[in-house]
């Protein structure tokens, strides 16, 4: 198998560098400043207890990659940024060993969409037949092009996965975790297969409606109260949908492997995606697909989620006139949040 991470920023270049250093087959997919400087200087990924430097071979394209049947699609974007790039690999060719084309790779590839939120699967179905839900807890912080920060001793990372979508060849679909599973344990992470993934997207989606505060404040101390109005909210609405995602106590289970500690020479506490978002000054911020998405899923029921939404069109436009996180104060964004 290769492994072609589309969107390598913090999560894919992070996955991708440590699953090469330990010898599995690995393209990334980048852009800007960071793909020229892996493409030159390769790929530093620092975590708590080492450091490494890895050449992994690196383009920006589909024009500059030959696909092969032994692909496997790995969606790295953020939400926002997801159908653009489902859409410009879904009719690229795919080729056997002997160059011929099978095909494209929307109908022969798997993908498997390991990013926040709960709606870039439906956005892959809409072109890829074979979509594989990823939920991701790996923290990594990307600020610098060519380097990435993985804040966590072994295990590097957990990822729950299951097929999304009615599969028409369940033992296939079984074998590939497996052997994914099986790959992804020598870099030190661990593969989850699981029977209902969004179970576990909805509980990462939960956990991340408090990321736009860091997003704004830079420092949240002073806020948690709001933030835990933000996660109230978000659990009402789901109780009123229906929707079921992953308790406390097990999520703790499942999730609490994970040793998070300081990377030297880095704070001991560094930004989500949508604080590194504003930090490397993106025009676009993913919180549509956070906290957007629970304004969305409330009005779908008749119902409202207006400290979400608030958030949202916050974070929006933060993103949108170039504020870095830190130009809130707490008291700031409590009064635009009518919450003083």
């Amino acid at each position: 198998m290769r492994f072609v991470f589309l969107g390598a920023g913090a999560i894919g270049s992070a996955l991708g560098g440590l699953l090469a250093q330990r010898g599995s087959e690995v393209l990334l997919i980048a852009r800007g400043d960071h793909a020229r400087s892996v493409m030159a200087n390769g790929v530093t990924v620092r975590c708590p207890d080492t450091r490494s430097t890895v050449h992994v071979p690196t383009v920006t394209g589909p024009d500059q990659v030959r696909l092969t049947d032994r692909d496997v699609l790995v969606l790295t974007t953020k939400t926002h940024q997801a159908e653009a790039a489902v859409e410009q690999w879904a009719d690229v060719p795919v080729h056997d060993r002997d160059g011929t084309v099978l095909g494209s790779a929307a109908e022969l590839l798997p993908i498997f969409t390991a990013l926040n939120g709960v709606a870039s699967e439906e956005i892959a179905l809409r072109y890829f037949e074979r979509v594989f839900a990823v939920c991701v807890w790996f923290p990594t912080v990307m600020t610098e092009p060519g380097e990435v920060i993985v804040r966590t001793l072994p295990p590097r990372g957990i990822f729950h996965v299951g097929r999304y979508g009615v599969s028409s060849d369940p033992a296939a679909d079984t074998k590939l975790v497996a052997s994914i599973g099986e790959e992804w344990a020598a870099a030190e992470f661990q593969v989850i297969r699981s029977e209902d993934v969004l179970r576990w997207k909805y509980r990462k989606l939960l956990a991340n409606v408090g990321n736009v505060l860091q997003a704004l404040l830079g420092d949240t101390a002073g806020a948690e109260d709001l933030r835990r109005a933000a996660e109230d909210e978000c659990r009402e609405i789901f109780a009123s949908a229906g929707i079921a995602f992953a308790g406390d106590e097990e999520s703790q289970a499942a999730w609490g492997a994970l040793s998070i500690e300081p990377v030297p020479g880095e704070p001991a506490q560094l930004g989500s995606s949508s604080w590194q978002s504003l930090v490397r000054g993106h025009s676009t911020i993913e919180t549509s697909y956070l906290n957007g998405e629970i304004a969305l899923i409330a009005r779908r029921i008749g119902r409202s989620a207006p400290l979400n939404a608030k958030l949202t069109a916050l974070a929006r436009r933060a993103a949108r006139e170039g504020l870095r996180p830190g130009s809130l104060g707490v008291e700031d964004l409590r009064a635009h949040l009518g919450r003083v």
